[in-house]
């Protein structure tokens, strides 16, 4: 019997088979490979020995007894999963406490929950643009960002990094349009911070809107980490949208938009990546409750993540390294290539350390680097030892 691949008649008549469909992803990989970009999935065990500074886990809560606790109550008390969407079976008491409580503690008037950052995001991007409007975007947004303008109906254009007056000039060459401006407000490569005061006076010179990611921000800034656009008073401003996730300082999973009530009323009602995917599941959404209140009751917190950072960089700066100072959790250093970053950083799990790895594609500059996780739960001797293991493994041109 002929394969797949193979018509009978251009066999009998001489011909080679024809190439399989998804052949080309051979080419891809080899690509992949003479540039040092191939990435490889790692399970890990449920008690990894290692020294984590990869995760997002800013405030050390994923694994915190009392949030374990929510969510296998939650679980127990809602199911394990949601069952559907959020406007069919999927919202549940639980998630309207936890839409509440999040608004509140970050100075929203309304929040919406979904499944995961990316797809608020996308939620955000699509459903608050139009067709005949204008999304200004900063060059080293992230990459559910990049995407959420991708699908948005509007036209997109991309400003230089963290420059107010490349969003001011080209929000004034289209007067008259619906336009959104949209920016991290910590940036995930290197750590630093949106120009947010900038951001905001340009687009209410021109009558745009503001959305801000604040995945990074939110439980590691602003008074007791309530977040970059608090911290900024901008939080609960008409024109300004946050959104946020729920896998990072909240140590939980899904993700947020956080805005005015009538903002939140429009997604409900238009944001595909809500309408038809299913809610987030109830024990995700009873940690990230936990944590929330953790967080509230715990202010001191937030802080000493951002204490670590700090002692970080000044550490592996002061042994020679080059590492951006760190505006909230995240410490990046540069690494001299794509390859010598991915050996670097597994010459550190060899040694009982983990660390991020950030290369092309996912760098905008196209720089590589190790990019550490400043948790707040990291001891002073756990610092140390996390400094001593990058600054050994160094390789040739990093120091």
């Amino acid at each position: 019997m002929p394969s797949y691949a193979e018509d009978p008649q251009d066999r009998a008549a001489g011909a080679g088979p024809r190439p399989g469909a998804f052949d080309w992803t051979e080419d891809a990989a080899r690509r992949r490979a003479a540039n040092g970009l191939v990435r490889t999935l790692r399970p890990r065990s449920a008690e990894s020995e290692l020294l984590d500074l990869a995760s997002n886990d800013y405030l050390g809560l994923t694994r915190r007894p009392e949030i374990t606790e929510a969510a296998a109550e939650a679980a127990r008390r809602w199911g394990a999963g949601a069952t559907g969407s959020r406007l069919v079976t999927g919202s549940t008491r639980l998630h309207a406490r936890l839409e509440r409580e999040l608004a509140a503690f970050c100075g929203f008037e309304a929040a919406l929950v979904f499944s995961s950052g990316y797809a608020a995001n996308l939620a955000a991007l699509t459903a608050l643009s139009v067709r005949e409007g204008l999304i200004v975007s900063d060059a080293d947004n992230h990459a559910s960002i990049v995407d959420g303008c991708r699908l948005a109906r509007a036209e997109t254009a991309v400003v230089p990094h963290a420059d107010p007056g490349a969003v001011a000039k080209t929000l004034a060459a289209h007067p008259g349009r619906p336009a959104l401006v949209v920016s991290d407000a910590v940036f995930s490569v290197d750590g630093d911070r949106a120009p947010l005061a900038g951001l905001a006076e340009a687009c209410r010179e021109h009558g745009a809107g503001l959305v801000v990611d604040d995945a990074h921000g939110f439980g590691v800034l602003g008074e007791g980490g309530r977040g970059t656009l608090h911290e900024a008073g901008l939080a609960g401003a008409p024109d300004v949208v946050a959104t946020l996730t729920l896998s990072k300082s909240l140590g939980s999973q899904g993700g947020a938009v956080l805005g005015p009530a009538r903002v939140i009323e429009h997604l409900v009602n238009a944001a595909r990546t809500f309408i038809f995917d299913t809610g987030l599941a109830p024990g995700a959404a009873g940690a990230a409750l936990a944590s929330l209140r953790l967080i509230a009751a715990e202010p001191a917190l937030p802080a000493r993540a951002g204490t670590v950072a700090l002692t970080l960089h000044r550490l592996l700066t002061a042994a020679g390294l080059t590492a951006a100072r760190p505006d909230a959790a995240v410490v990046s250093v540069r690494a001299p290539g794509p390859a010598e970053a991915l050996r670097w950083a597994a010459d550190c799990r060899e040694l009982g350390l983990g660390v991020g790895c950030f290369r092309p594609p996912s760098v905008p500059d196209g720089i590589s680097r190790l990019r550490l996780t400043a948790r707040a739960d990291l001891t002073d001797a756990e610092i140390e030892r996390a400094v001593a293991t990058i600054v050994r493994t160094a390789p040739p041109g990093a120091l």
